[in-house]
């Protein structure tokens, strides 16, 4: 239920004093004076605007009837309504024959600040709630069907399938600013920053977006965005928040082994990024101990470069020498060194899995 309070009492006197040259007086629906061209009145009690609130009508009082009444001056009071509810007064100090022309129209200006000042809190509210809302729809137990129905009836869409993007933000840049501008532009986009620096937004998947060209204009409206994860389309809540946790981790591998890499796909790097948290693991360092040998006798980068080459032509031997500008027959060379040192066989399935693990996973090697 919405009340007057000082702030929004203070407002109408001011913006009506700036046009009249008489002193207004807002009372709330107990008779207490919020706002007043006369600060010494505020918090008293205005009796006059007792007795509209008592009969719910205009009350006007001459200076004779106000010498009979306490802490009352000669003027109008009109009631306040806001959806057909009484909920204060208006009081326009002066002999009531000067003020009767225009008193209605301060009380509709009046009366239209109330309602957009309540707009505004219902706006407000409305944020705040599917912000909380969409927080709790991605933690772990997020499918109470009572969370579900409260998100469809704020309009929140959560059976629509969408593709969740984790920004990294760098410092000064405010993620609720970068939110307003994503759901303004991409209609039906969820966002929840659990950290400052930090975004997720979901858009839905049926929309088309170039995700390079999203950067640059970005870029362009001076987002400071260090880097963005984006994910595959997930389909359902449970889906959504696997497609979050993946991000998360794409975010973190992108920056500990690609620091200079800005937009950051999982398609690309489903792999890696799979085995990112367990980097620790000793299974996954084995993996990495055939790149770790070769890297050790490779001074020049000669034989990382080629690696990394026949990784990104998928083995494809002429794809990866044209490349490299080299011979077929250098390339099989370069091959055979490689094989030698890490001691398995990069023409193999297993020994080039190997080895893209460690180009992938090792620090500084991309």
């Amino acid at each position: 239920m919405f009340e007057l309070d000082n702030d929004l009492a203070q407002e109408i006197v001011d913006r009506t004093m700036a046009i009249l040259p008489y002193n207004v007086n807002v009372m709330d629906s107990q008779g207490l004076i919020l706002g007043s061209g006369e600060p010494g009145r505020i918090n008293t009690r205005h009796e006059g605007a007792q007795l509209v609130l008592a009969n719910g009508r205009v009350v006007e009082i001459d200076g004779h009837t106000a010498k009979h009444l306490k802490g009352v001056q000669p003027g109008i009071n009109l009631p306040l309504l806001h959806d057909q509810r009484l909920i204060g007064v208006l009081g326009i100090t002066g002999e009531p024959a000067q003020l009767r022309t225009y008193a209605e129209l301060v009380r509709m200006t009046a009366e239209m600040l109330v309602s957009q000042r309540h707009q505004q809190a219902e706006q407000h509210w409305r944020r705040q709630r599917c912000a909380d809302l969409l927080a709790l729809l991605l933690a772990e137990q997020g499918d109470s069907p009572r969370l579900v129905d409260e998100a469809q009836q704020l309009g929140l869409k959560p059976q629509l399938p969408r593709i969740p993007y984790l920004f990294e933000l760098g410092p000064g840049q405010a993620a609720d600013a970068l939110a307003a501008w994503l759901t303004a532009r991409y209609p039906d986009s969820w966002c929840v920053s659990s950290a400052p620096m930090s975004l997720l937004w979901c858009r839905p998947a049926s929309s088309t977006v170039d995700d390079p060209r999203l950067l640059d204009k970005l870029e362009a409206l001076s987002w400071n965005v260090l880097r963005v994860a984006v994910g595959v389309p997930a389909h359902g809540l449970a889906g959504l928040r696997r497609g979050y946790r993946r991000v998360g981790d794409l975010l973190a591998y992108g920056r500990e082994v690609l620091p200079h890499t800005r937009l950051l796909s999982l398609t690309r790097y489903r792999l890696p990024v799979l085995l990112w948290p367990h980097r620790d693991n000793d299974a996954v360092e084995e993996l990495l101990d055939p790149l770790r040998r070769v890297l050790a006798k490779d001074s020049n980068g000669q034989l990382l470069a080629t690696l990394r080459s026949w990784c990104a032509h998928d083995g494809q031997s002429q794809a990866c020498a044209d490349a490299l500008g080299i011979h077929r027959n250098s390339l099989r060379y370069r091959m055979e060194r490689i094989a030698e040192l890490s001691a398995v066989d990069p023409l193999t399935l297993d020994g080039m899995l190997a080895l893209y693990l460690g180009v992938q996973l090792l620090p500084g090697v991309l």
